[in-house]
């Protein structure tokens, strides 16, 4: 992506530099633009979707995630790949009228959506949208007191890349948090899950969403998904200290934290 969009505010505290140049495979620029178009159709069935899929579960996950920000009032947060922006007003909630959210995604229709929210709770002077790569943001080094990203870490091109990105625009002492859906790791659990995660969700997909391959990628997308070690090495990998991860509603869902 060349350039940026932004829904205007004039209280802006982020400074906004110009977009990285991302050097990506063949393999990764496919994965990058089939995601793109995805969320760009499912996107106004997205939020309807995910209550449906976790059983309203994902609010209560979403807060746990920002709890993990440690923000104050006055604060400034980043929500990287922020969709149509549940985490950003829960963000917004927790740093004020005093702070600034700039919820950064690269499909404008998902942000569309997440403006009119903000337009409607009121958020407008708290909260931003900004269209970029999560890769490479538009942002300068130690902005941001955190950094968050939920639901969107097996969407990127590149885990390693983007986690180090969110540590950059972070400052020292700072939070970066990912939630994440998980596989269960009790097995009675699994046993249990794993039909309705890999069956029911495309069905609901396809009968509520009119996308029903939207949704089998989402299972799909979880199979490859790192173990939660291996992202806990990534997160020491990039830079990122005392990395931690909390399992939420027995395992199917897990939320990352590490230190700058």
């Amino acid at each position: 992506m060349d350039g940026i969009s932004v829904f205007p505010n004039p209280r802006r505290r982020a400074t906004i530099r110009a977009m990285q140049r991302i050097d990506k495979t063949p393999k990764e620029m496919e994965k990058e633009t089939r995601v793109h178009s995805m969320f760009a159709d499912i996107s106004g069935k997205y939020d309807l979707l995910n209550a449906l899929l976790s059983a309203q579960r994902d609010r209560a996950w979403r807060r746990f995630a920002v709890d993990k920000c440690l923000l104050r009032p006055g604060d400034c947060a980043v929500d990287v790949c922020a969709g149509t922006g549940d985490i950003s007003i829960e963000l917004a909630r927790r740093v004020g009228t005093g702070g600034k959210v700039i919820g950064v995604d690269f499909t404008y229709e998902m942000m569309e959506i997440g403006q009119e929210k903000v337009a409607r709770k009121g958020l407008e002077a708290q909260i931003e949208f900004v269209q970029a790569n999560a890769e490479g943001m538009p942002f300068d080094d130690d902005t941001f007191v955190a950094a968050t990203n939920g639901f969107a870490m097996r969407n990127v091109a590149s885990i390693e890349r983007a986690l180090r990105e969110m540590r950059r625009v972070v400052r020292p002492g700072g939070r970066v948090v990912v939630l994440e859906l998980a596989k269960p790791q009790i097995p009675v659990i699994r046993s249990l899950y794993d039909p309705y995660f890999y069956h029911v969700v495309p069905m609901i997909g396809r009968v509520v969403g009119g996308n029903g391959g939207a949704y089998k990628y989402l299972p799909n997308s979880l199979t490859h998904f790192p173990p939660r070690r291996e992202i806990l090495d990534i997160f020491a990998a990039v830079g990122l200290r005392s990395a931690k991860c909390y399992d939420l509603t027995l395992g199917v869902a897990t939320v990352f934290v590490g230190v700058k």
